[in-house]
């Protein structure tokens, strides 16, 4: 014979590598914590434990230690409420991502310049506002050195000018 009352307590049952799993998971978002800045954690809604323990793991240097405030931290991590912290985090990023991806198109940008006359023309298309005179000297002084094998010195100005340039256009 089937026992239906039974049923609902089987419904509810949450096994222990769930709760292990779960553990594990807050206390991986509490070791990323760790490495934020302090102007990083001003910014998310912490309780004030936390944000201390978190201050005092970064301050602490034997590994034991280390390992019991991370353990620490992650039991903290069950009081609080996850989702704005994580948001915060996600946000953060995709705003490093796509930081990065703006670099890199940058470097091809600045590396196409140096192997390609014709490249300042299409800059100057996109990026008007350019001084060219100084962008041309610095693209000319990098191909020397790169000829020369000498250290990229003009390479990296040339790199700076060009950030300091795309930074003021996508202010407009």
């Amino acid at each position: 014979m089937i026992d239906y009352a039974n049923d609902d307590e089987e419904d509810d049952y949450i096994s222990r590598s769930h709760f292990k799993r779960e553990a594990e998971a807050m206390q991986a978002l509490g070791e990323r914590l760790i490495t934020l800045r302090k102007e990083q954690l001003d910014q998310l809604d912490l309780s004030e434990k936390l944000y201390d323990s978190i201050l005092l793991a970064q301050r602490l240097t034997a590994n034991g230690a280390i390992r019991r405030q991370r353990q620490f931290i992650g039991k903290l991590m069950r009081t609080e409420i996850l989702e704005p912290i994580e948001a915060k985090l996600a946000e953060w990023d995709r705003g490093s991502k796509a930081e990065i991806a703006r670099l890199h198109r940058l470097e091809r940008w600045r590396d196409r310049l140096i192997s390609d006359d014709k490249m300042l023309n299409t800059w100057l298309q996109e990026y008007p506002d350019t001084d060219v005179q100084r962008m041309r000297s610095l693209i000319r002084n990098a191909q020397k050195e790169s000829e020369l094998k000498k250290p990229p010195k003009s390479s990296r100005e040339l790199f700076k000018l060009m950030r300091e340039i795309t930074d003021h256009e996508s202010l407009r």
